[in-house]
């Protein structure tokens, strides 16, 4: 799968109008009418299409930048490319929204404008614990949908037949104008002004929608989170957003997710760190303990002479990797030595005696290996 800049040959660093000269370039040359239905160009029309759509879209592109191809996949997967179910009438209905205004005698055709508008995005916000990121989860939404006027059946009319063809643009949805000049036969287009680009008209709206052809309804979705996901995230949910007016396909459901945090855990990408906190006779001594993870409790076996700032690592108890490499980070316990902040007389006497045979304290050069990894987790936070 090549990448996103790759296709459209732009650096990683281009702004948005870059981006989108170069997306118009490319789109004008693949086009399907300038190729004569060539299978090849049409497939690079698609390709470039689709990486227009991620890029052009801040919070796509981030997460395309942090995780590639793995990052933009559908909730339930996708094709070749980052989404599910993109096809080239998608790729064509971009190229449309974005370009339309140009007419489609500068790609060489006739093709008419769309007569049907796509239906509005939705985003939510779903809420997961790390338990959940651990393992995955499948999710029940509540969400207000745009849907199919029972009455009209979606057409906007309140009579049978439902819309008929614009008498001002002859249902093309826009209106066209020739003009000659000593270089040659110039075409625009514009949006019809009776249809407003519909290419139909209603002569007897419906009178529960009002000639919309849509109702808000309430609807549950289940959403398959994969393992391993981060805040703001996303999946995108195609066509099961609000339909479009009259007739028109669904868009589609941005499901941004939030991870809460967990006290007992810090987490660094696919690592999670842990304190451990004990006391000054298991640390001296080695003891045998359960500590927690996010797939439940572990036994570990901490060995005698632990230091503070050390740190134990349990390998492949983190989180799974997102995307297509696989496996788990690890989960690291950092100790931390409990000091008491009040003493019996009898335990005060056994520190005074303890103290009597304790040998020479370390000097700051003697500082733990794991304090020392520490040190580095805490500046990387930092920054």
């Amino acid at each position: 799968m090549r990448d996103y800049y790759e296709i459209l040959g732009v650096p990683r660093t281009t702004d948005a109008e870059a981006l989108k000269k170069a997306y118009r370039k490319l789109a004008l040359q693949y086009h399907p009418d300038r190729n004569g239905g060539d299978k090849e160009a049409e497939e690079k029309f698609k390709e470039a299409t689709e990486a227009y759509e991620v890029l052009r879209d801040a919070e796509k592109r981030a997460a395309y930048d942090r995780f590639g191809h793995a990052g933009v996949k559908g909730a339930a997967g996708a094709g070749r490319g980052g989404y599910a179910g993109f096809g080239f009438e998608d790729a064509l209905n971009i190229f449309m929204r974005d370009f339309g205004g140009f007419g489609f005698e500068d790609v060489g055709g006739g093709r008419q404008r769309s007569q049907v508008q796509r239906g509005r995005d939705i985003r939510v916000r779903l809420s997961l614990t790390l338990g959940e990121v651990a393992k995955g989860a499948q999710k029940t939404l509540r969400a207000s949908v745009l849907a199919p006027c029972d009455t009209c059946v979606g057409t906007g009319s309140a009579v049978a037949g439902g819309p008929t063809p614009c008498g001002t643009c002859q249902g093309a949805g826009e209106v066209r104008r020739v003009q000659r000049s000593v270089f040659g036969q110039f075409v625009t287009a514009t949006v019809c002004p009776t249809c407003e680009g519909a290419g139909k008209v209603i002569r007897n709206p419906c009178p529960v929608c009002r000639g919309d052809g849509r109702k808000r309804q309430e609807r549950n979705i289940e959403v398959d989170i994969p393992a391993g996901v981060s805040s703001d995230n996303y999946l995108t949910l195609r066509g099961q957003g609000n339909v479009g007016p009259r007739g028109g396909p669904r868009g589609d459901i941005i499901v941004v997710l939030d991870v809460a945090e967990d006290a007992r855990f810090l987490r660094d990408g696919e690592d999670l760190i842990h304190e451990l906190s004990l006391s000054f006779s298991q640390a001296a001594l080695g003891v045998e303990l359960e500590v927690p993870t996010v797939y439940g409790s572990e036994p570990v076996r901490v060995p005698a002479g632990v230091q503070s700032g050390d740190v134990l690592t349990l390998r492949g108890k983190g989180l799974p990797r997102l995307g297509e490499g696989g496996g788990r980070g690890d989960q690291h316990l950092r100790v931390q030595v409990w000091t008491p902040t009040r003493l019996s007389p009898e335990q005060q006497e056994l520190f005074q005696r303890l103290a009597g045979l304790e040998g020479q304290m370390p000097t700051a050069d003697d500082k733990p290996a794991g304090q020392r990894f520490w040190d580095r987790i805490k500046g990387a936070f930092a920054a």
